[in-house]
């Protein structure tokens, strides 16, 4: 069965985070990605995260590129020019997320490429953007969360501006990113053109944000933190279960527009009274008094573990989950089963478990393969694709034009 990309060819110049995890979703879905690294060491990604005693590509990076393709080239050189223009002909995708102007620097910006390649969507992931009074500063992820509002509005009423934990700057971005450039390929069947894509990680993370918008919109007040409780009018908290760690706790909510959730929760704590308890009566009140009703959670909770404490919430209809830290992610029996937790093989790192595509489409199996090594397929994809001899091919090698690393630093 054939995926859903099959065919489409992603020219790859991304590196760290946004724009690899962008193309590793057009990976999983089916298309060709060929990713462009830099030597002498490829994508700096290959590095982060990683011990200085441990030659091999950083877990970081491991996570990022599964599914993709490597080629080196050193893009300084007239010959790494003509490689990549050479293989931007071919491309149905151009992807970068270097800093603003180097792409045009190396002659493949957007207006270079669309002369090499009309049809080719153009694809680019910048900070805050390629025009506006930021357009020249640089944003990893926490200055998108810090600008963007997501910042402002994670942690606790009484302490500071806190970093959320998910990557919603860079990988939020490259979701983004994926989806407008499905978007521009659906136009592209219908005019025959490419077209340039931009996401801003500042603008991505505030559309992921907007929700939080809602009170300031209603009275123009800017909204405060409220740490694991509920900004809604809900009760929402964190209840700890058995066990000493700081995970060892189950989130727990119960939405103001289904008492029979709270119904629920007092029957399985074995506290039915609770439900005429003039404190929990309503939802505005339990928001009064969610201080008091997580306590009485915690009273329960506390002899049980996690696992227990959601399995007993859980099948009773309530809206709860217990509070897995990463070890305990990698060994979740449900994502095992659904396959987004699996194990793979890597000739440097030997057996070990990813994180795979979350996204299940029925005529379009998932089909995963590890990440390449540093220009693993360099030869293989300038003699079939970019028109290269095989002498010619070993006269840029032997130029250091073209580098192949079987281990990150040897070639």
């Amino acid at each position: 069965m054939s995926q859903a990309l099959e065919g489409i060819r992603v020219i790859d110049f991304t590196h760290d985070q946004a724009g690899p995890s962008c193309t590793q979703m057009l990976a999983w879905l089916g298309a060709d990605v060929i990713k462009i690294e830099r030597p002498p060491h490829g994508d700096r990604a290959r590095r982060l995260w990683a011990t200085p005693d441990d030659p091999a590509d950083s877990y970081f990076f491991l996570l990022l590129n599964s599914n993709k393709r490597s080629i080196v080239v050193d893009l300084k050189t007239a010959e790494g020019k003509d490689i990549a223009r050479r293989l931007v002909r071919e491309a149905d995708v151009v992807a970068e997320n270097l800093g603003p102007g180097v792409m045009e620097r190396l002659g493949l910006g957007y207006e270079a490429v669309k002369v090499l390649n009309p049809r080719a969507v153009y694809a680019s992931v910048k900070g805050f953007g390629s025009y506006g009074p930021y357009s020249a500063y640089k944003c990893f992820e926490p200055v998108a969360q810090a600008t963007s509002g997501a910042m402002s509005v994670t942690g606790e009423a009484d302490g500071p501006p806190l970093l959320n934990g998910a990557n919603i700057g860079d990988s939020g971005t490259g979701m983004h990113l994926a989806i407008a450039i499905l978007a521009a390929l659906v136009q592209r069947g219908r005019t025959g053109k490419g077209q340039l894509v931009e996401v801003a990680m500042q603008e991505a993370v505030l559309n992921l944000t907007r929700v939080k918008f809602t009170p300031t919109l209603r009275d123009g007040k800017p909204l405060g933190r409220t740490g694991n409780r509920s900004a809604t009018g809900g009760y929402a908290d964190l209840i700890r279960c058995a066990g000493d760690g700081s995970n060892e706790a189950v989130y727990l909510i119960i939405p103001p527009d289904n008492p029979e959730m709270f119904t629920a929760v007092t029957e399985v704590i074995g506290q039915p009274e609770l439900q005429k308890d003039e404190r929990f009566a309503t939802p505005p009140a339990r928001a009064r008094n969610a201080a008091a009703l997580t306590e009485i959670l915690e009273g329960w909770a506390r002899s049980r573990s996690k696992h227990e404490v959601m399995k007993a919430l859980a099948s009773r209809g309530v809206v709860c989950g217990a509070v897995l830290d990463t070890a305990e992610v990698l060994a979740n029996p449900h994502l095992r089963e659904r396959g987004v937790v699996y194990d793979i093989d890597h000739p440097a790192r030997g057996r070990f478990s990813v994180i795979g595509c979350p996204v299940r489409l029925s005529d379009s199996p998932f089909a995963p393969t590890r990440a390449p090594l540093m220009g693993e397929h360099t030869e293989t994809v300038l003699t079939s694709l970019a028109g290269f001899s095989a002498d010619e091919v070993r006269a840029l090698r032997e130029k250091r034009v073209i580098w192949k690393a079987l281990i990150r630093d040897g070639w």
